[in-house]
């Protein structure tokens, strides 16, 4: 662990962050142009007690965990953020491993689609980002762990999660959750990540065993897609999905497709987070 080193970077990187950047009014009594200290220190649930030791260069050595919170709240490139690690003492993220991490401009981009829900996937379905629209929509899809971060093997083995989506649709969107993933295996050939999981998926369902023989293949690129939400019922949104260049990540955007939908997300908005069970939800 390179400590003083690792001050400095972090340091430099707050004082370029433009609070507007991150959601953060700047106003007229500012006097630096960067994020304060408690500002970092609530971006990325950490105590200001330890940013103010990390800056000062005597803390002891951050776990990965606080260091990926730290690369989201500064907004890191991937460079970069490999860099925070290596000056810590820890080894940066697999770029296919279980700690991905988004893509620092695509989290830009949640952070300026305040009212439209978004979320960022990996090309297994995991997502490593939401913004808060999108948690008012889904909750909050971060928390799973096993095989149970990728939304395809809740779909097959949780009938809760297929309960959201209307019986009329639910075929065509297993057919779409098997195509994305048969593209990401063709792309990752040999990946045991992707392959274990195909494994065990195969295992334990017999629907997605008849779909996977089937061979389809297509990246999700844009849909429609109904939702029935627990708490305001029925909403129909549109779904547009950037994909980044490397094909490792993408930028999932849900649109109200009509007037109904578009009122039902406003009071969404009213009625503020409400704990979702976990797992009951298909996510996008």
């Amino acid at each position: 662990m390179r400590r003083d080193e690792l001050a400095d970077f972090l340091r430099r990187r707050r004082a370029a962050i433009r609070p507007g950047e991150v959601g953060i009014v700047d106003g007229p009594r500012r006097r630096t142009t960067g994020l304060r200290r408690e500002e970092v220190a609530m971006l990325a649930g950490m105590s200001v007690d330890y940013v103010v030791r990390l800056e000062q260069g005597r803390s002891s050595q951050p776990s990965t965990q606080l260091l990926a919170a730290l690369a989201r709240a500064l907004r890191l490139s991937d460079d970069e953020r490999d860099h925070l690690f290596h000056l810590a003492g820890q080894h940066p993220p697999a770029a296919d491993g279980v700690a991905r991490l988004a893509r620092a401009g695509l989290v830009r981009m949640l952070d300026l689609l305040v009212d439209i829900p978004a979320l960022v996937l990996s090309d297994l379905g995991e997502v490593l980002a939401q913004n808060q629209a999108a948690v008012l929509l889904a909750g909050d899809l971060t928390g799973f762990s096993g095989d149970q971060r990728y939304v395809v093997h809740r779909w097959f083995t949780d009938p809760a999660v297929r309960a959201g989506c209307p019986p009329e649709e639910q075929e065509h969107r297993a057919r779409q959750f098997v195509a994305d993933l048969r593209a990401a295996a063709g792309r990752r050939s040999g990946d045991p990540t992707v392959t274990g999981l195909v494994d065990r998926l195969q295992a334990v369902s017999t629907d997605f065993r008849r779909l996977w023989a089937e061979h389809e293949v297509a990246v999700r690129r844009a849909d429609r897609k109904t939702l029935l939400h627990p708490r305001v019922g029925r909403m129909v949104m549109d779904c547009e999905t950037l994909v980044t260049p490397d094909q490792r990540q993408e930028l999932v955007v849900l649109t109200p497709a009509d007037d109904q939908t578009r009122e039902r997300l406003q009071l969404l908005r009213v009625l503020g987070v409400e704990e979702f069970p976990i797992g009951t939800t298909s996510g996008p």
